[in-house]
């Protein structure tokens, strides 16, 4: 089971790689229910559309977050929003084998917790080593994730360097 935070989920989809990704992937994509919120809600995006199509087709799971005390832990030892509160205590209580999170904070959060994650662009890195994604196509796919979202140059510089074969 993979657990998604917002911002990975969104960036995927902006970058076009969500269906790839929801094509191949063996493993159950779930999100808990704020993620859905902040996702989807009332949004019009193209990155909303595709999120809430792939929700209504059933290739991603929301789930409830049972444990309410540690969702609110969280929050309070780590300076994360809700939706990443979630998708935390969802991975702790359905025993995920990965999170996808792209935030700073809900990384650190992850590593204290002794929890796997990904990142929308090891994710692409991923693809590209498993023959999902052609290398030039990542390169582009890579450009678009780069302008999506917040990472430092030596994160794209060293995920291009994969992607190119150099590293």
């Amino acid at each position: 089971m993979i657990v998604f935070d917002a911002s990975t989920l969104i960036l995927l989809a902006k970058a076009e790689l969500l269906e790839t990704l929801l094509a191949n992937v063996r493993q159950q994509v779930v999100i808990p229910k704020e993620v859905e919120r902040e996702c989807s809600g009332a949004k019009r995006s193209l990155d909303a559309l595709l999120i809430q199509k792939a929700i209504n087709e059933e290739r991603i799971r929301c789930l409830l977050v049972r444990n309410k005390k540690l969702c609110a832990e969280i929050q309070r030892d780590f300076p994360v929003g809700r939706g990443e509160a979630e998708a935390l205590s969802l991975a702790v209580e359905e025993k995920a084998d990965i999170v996808a999170i792209d935030d700073r904070h809900g990384i650190n959060a992850c590593k204290l917790l002794r929890l796997p994650f990904v990142t929308a662009i090891s994710l692409l890195v991923a693809m590209v080593a498993k023959g999902w994604l052609g290398k030039e196509e990542a390169l582009r796919k890579l450009a678009a994730l780069q302008a999506y979202g917040r990472y430092r140059a030596e994160i794209v510089n060293d995920a291009r360097l994969q992607l190119e074969g150099k590293k």
